[in-house]
């Protein structure tokens, strides 16, 4: 059974840095692409960011793209999002994705297993 757990998120001041982490068991983790999404209340799931198998690839929202980073650790089972200059606007719930393919996908029905999700909060 494949799980996925998020930790990480919290409550920080605007332009502040958050790192939030999501470990993968039940999978073969280094074959999967690996994405972030992110919920805001009243908003749809929106795409974050994305991550090869290998981690040669990576993909960012135009939203985040400069502010966040995404990078894995294939040997810890472990994807991990970088995030700085937060906004309140990044208020969210924010979950990681696990896709059955290494290829970067950038759309929530592409992905295969969820985590469930951890708040970020970002204060103006």
């Amino acid at each position: 059974q494949v799980h996925l757990v998020e930790s990480g998120g919290g409550l920080v001041q605007a332009g502040g840095s958050l790192r939030l982490s999501c470990v993968a068991s039940g999978l073969t983790f280094s074959r999967n692409a690996m994405g972030w999404f992110r919920q805001a209340p009243g908003k749809e799931r929106e795409f974050v960011a994305a991550i090869s198998w290998s981690g040669d690839n990576t993909h960012y929202a135009d939203s985040v793209k400069g502010r966040f980073t995404i990078s894995r650790d294939n040997a810890k089972n472990t994807v991990y999002l970088q995030m700085s200059s937060l906004k309140p606007e990044d208020t969210a719930v924010y979950y990681c994705a696990a896709d059955r393919f290494g290829v970067v996908r950038l759309t929530s029905n592409e992905y295969d297993y969820w985590g469930q999700g951890t708040q970020v909060t970002v204060s103006s």
